[in-house]
């Protein structure tokens, strides 16, 4: 159960640094689609919130508890911050693109592990968050190949 905890932890960080970057992404983007890109942005932090939320519950009910600050929250993720203050589009697509199969991996890694612990509630939630992440790569590539 140690092992389903530590990847369930990932994947509530994993999560909490993408919807943190989405969000930044919203607030700073510019260029002549700004409207589109920043509704985008807000599409995909909005979906990502109550995910957050759900995965910290799911942990206290395997009896672990969630990170108690950001700075866990972010070391315990292995997605990385964005550093390079970017304003461009296809960078800031590309980077989300990568940090959602990057949760993606996190959240098979959980399911598998939840499998093995027959825990049917949580495997309900992860398959609903793979599912929606599905849905964000999609999203994300369609609006990569409209490019900036």
């Amino acid at each position: 159960m140690d092992e389903l905890s530590a990847a369930l932890k990932i994947v509530l960080s994993n999560t909490f640094v993408m919807y943190q970057k989405a969000q930044i992404y919203h607030w700073n983007v510019e260029g002549p689609m700004f409207a589109q890109y920043h509704d985008f942005f807000a599409d995909i932090y909005g979906e990502l919130l109550p995910a957050i939320d759900i995965a910290a519950e799911q942990m206290r009910a395997l009896d672990t508890y969630a990170p108690f600050s950001i700075l866990d929250m972010v070391d315990s993720s292995t997605i990385k911050e964005d550093h390079s203050h970017t304003n461009k589009v296809s960078q800031m697509l590309n980077n989300l693109l990568r940090d959602n199969e990057e949760v993606i991996k996190s959240l098979d890694k959980a399911f598998s592990l939840a499998e093995q612990e027959n825990k049917q509630g949580l495997l309900d939630f992860l398959a609903g968050r793979l599912d929606a992440h599905a849905k964000h790569n999609w999203m994300i590539k369609a609006h990569t190949v409209s490019g900036d």
